[in-house]
């Protein structure tokens, strides 16, 4: 059974007589800057957010074309999806992102926003 092994990497090998540390490996590949993270999950959040307004919107203004909201409703659509654009350019700036950080490549699908 040991031949089998023979051409795995070092760290594949279980008859290896000093394996690698779990911590080591995690080091190399995960990039643990505190600041990194933190802007990266904010980037994806609020690319997440972003999407769901612009779908929210979409499916608001088709309302208002098929004449199914009051006027009520219209306004207060308006005056909320004013506010979010507004706290979305807050967070935005608070974690040093532009409008185009948010925009996903999805390569032959074009950009996801």
């Amino acid at each position: 059974m040991r031949d089998k092994f023979l051409h795995a990497p070092r760290n594949l090998d279980p008859f290896a007589t000093e394996q690698p540390r779990l911590d080591d490996a995690l080091s190399r590949r995960v990039n643990a800057d505190p600041e990194k993270l933190e802007r990266g999950l904010a980037q994806l959040v609020l690319t997440v957010v972003e999407l769901l307004r612009q779908l929210m919107e979409r499916q608001a203004l088709r309302r208002i074309d098929g004449g199914t909201l009051s006027e009520e409703e219209v306004e207060r659509l308006g005056r909320t999806f004013m506010e979010l654009d507004k706290r979305m350019e807050q967070l935005r700036t608070e974690f040093g992102l532009t409008e185009e950080d948010l925009n996903l490549n999805l390569g032959p699908l074009g950009n996801l926003l």
